[in-house]
């Protein structure tokens, strides 16, 4: 494994085309390597490798915390809130050495700006207190990916992962400590994690771990990350090949038809299992400055 020090210009990235505006990205790739990986499909059309190369050299942003320290002190920052790990797991290996998202949720925490991260990485549950700091300042809520419990399919898919129930350990340890923590079962893949039986256990356990919310997606295969995972698919579970082959021909997406149907089956799933959530932490009011009477 290679790491690139390398520093950063910009921390906040302007996004589009996705349910949040605004992302921070402390690595440049990643190394789980999940055969599934859509920014796989990103890393090609930047001409930088999206195959088996993928993940095996990270840039570290050894500056983001200060840089994004300073965007967010902009009089033009409106604290909109922030993905984190929208393009790269945030709690990969490199995270344990750099602790760039650590410092990084310092500086959300400091300047009251809402965030959202998204991971498979176990290594999160060394940062509650820095979440829980944070939380008392801003928004804060964490999704904690499990597509599965299977463990062929794991370690298969996610070849540079924590197993399954090491995330819902601490999911467990997040929400008991007042994190606004869920759980996504993304993305399925179709003839595989989107059994009916695979899917129940998911939810099942993800619920009895404490989260708060439970969705699902499913897979989709843009040029770049459509070769690899097929290649994979071929080596691992050949007699799928001819049906994704034509699932996916000519797209990159499922029709909603198409996938509503799981979709809809895990939320039933979540509906069925709900219990009483733990209490989360809700952020303290901003303190107001009083006027002086004259």
């Amino acid at each position: 494994m290679e790491y690139r020090e390398e520093p950063c210009r910009s921390a906040l990235n302007r996004v589009k085309g996705m349910p949040f505006e605004w992302s921070l990205n402390p690595y440049t790739g990643c190394a789980h390597r999940c055969t599934f990986c859509y920014v796989r499909a990103f890393e090609a059309r930047a001409e930088r490798p999206s195959d088996d190369r993928y993940g095996s050299s990270i840039r570290v942003k050894v500056n983001v915390a200060d840089v994004l320290r300073r965007e967010l002190a902009r009089p033009s920052w409106k604290r909109e809130s922030v993905a984190i790990g929208a393009a790269t797991d945030p709690y990969q290996p490199a995270e344990g050495r750099y602790r760039l998202t650590r410092a990084c949720i310092r500086e959300f925490g400091a300047a009251r700006t809402p965030f959202s991260l998204i991971t498979r990485g176990p290594m999160i549950r060394r940062d509650v207190d820095v979440l829980v700091a944070a939380a008392r300042r801003a928004k804060v809520h964490v999704s904690f990916s499990v597509p599965t419990l299977d463990e062929r399919i794991w370690r298969a898919t996610e070849p540079g992962t924590a197993p399954p129930r090491r995330r819902l350990e601490t999911v467990r340890i997040l929400t008991e400590a007042g994190i606004d923590t869920g759980v996504a079962l993304a993305p399925l893949l179709p003839g595989l994690s989107d059994d009916p039986e695979l899917l129940a256990e998911v939810v099942r356990e993800a619920r009895a771990a404490g989260a708060t919310g439970i969705w699902a997606n499913v897979l989709y295969l843009r040029p770049g990350t459509r070769e690899h995972f097929l290649a994979a698919l071929d080596r691992d579970w050949p007699e799928l090949l001819p049906e994704y082959e034509r699932l996916y021909k000519g797209r990159s997406y499922l029709s909603s038809s198409e996938t509503e149907p799981v979709r809809g089956a895990v939320r039933e799933l979540a509906r069925a299992s709900w219990q009483p959530r733990r209490p989360t932490i809700e952020p303290e009011p901003e303190p107001q400055q009083l006027a002086l009477a004259v």
